[in-house]
């Protein structure tokens, strides 16, 4: 096929799919405005637990780049800790892409990625919880990164873009709730 055979094939998609876009906008089934929606304002109150799996949680101050980040984030980010696991706890007012997989965060800020993977929970609660370890070798650290997500009715998801679509098609209620948990694994 040629390049000008290409651009008409591609022109007449834009052309069929444009309307059929528009259609599922009217009427609510793809409402992509929720990233155009204002953040919760600075006094949206939200309350983080105090224990994880039975031990105290103390917060921690956010880092240059979590704070950066929360500032277009709608909702609130929290860093907390129970002296052995490091947890963030993001509560999401609303449908967004800025709920990023941990790892792509990870892998963004230079960490090597290995064993990726769906897990059970071994709590007796049944979660399904996505982990992966992550390491920085030179510097000799391992973490076992876990995550996933929860609307308000307990449904959990392990996949951010399951979520996403979830979400913006009326199948997950919000506000929901993203907890990241890394626990250093002893070095091989």
């Amino acid at each position: 096929m040629t390049l000008h055979a290409r651009i008409r094939l591609l022109k007449l998609l834009a052309v069929l799919l444009l309307p059929a876009c528009a259609v599922c906008n009217a009427i609510g089934l793809f409402d992509l405005r929720h990233e155009t929606v204002a953040a919760p304002s600075a006094d949206t109150a939200v309350e983080w637990p105090a224990t994880w799996q039975g031990r105290m949680l103390r917060p921690l101050a956010l880092t240059d780049v979590e704070q950066r980040f929360a500032q277009g984030f709608p909702g609130r980010i929290a860093r907390l800790t129970d002296d052995r696991n490091m947890l963030v706890w993001r509560h999401v007012a609303r449908p967004t892409r800025m709920l990023h997989p941990a790892v792509d965060c990870y892998r963004a800020m230079g960490w090597r990625v290995l064993d990726e993977r769906l897990e059970q929970a071994k709590d007796g609660t049944g979660e399904r919880w996505r982990c992966f370890v992550a390491e920085r070798s030179r510097e000799g650290v391992r973490l076992r990164v876990c995550e996933r997500i929860e609307d308000s009715g307990g449904q959990g998801f392990t996949d951010v873009s399951a979520w996403y679509w979830a979400a913006i098609t009326g199948q997950s209620a919000g506000p929901w709730r993203a907890l990241t948990v890394a626990s250093p694994l002893a070095a091989d």
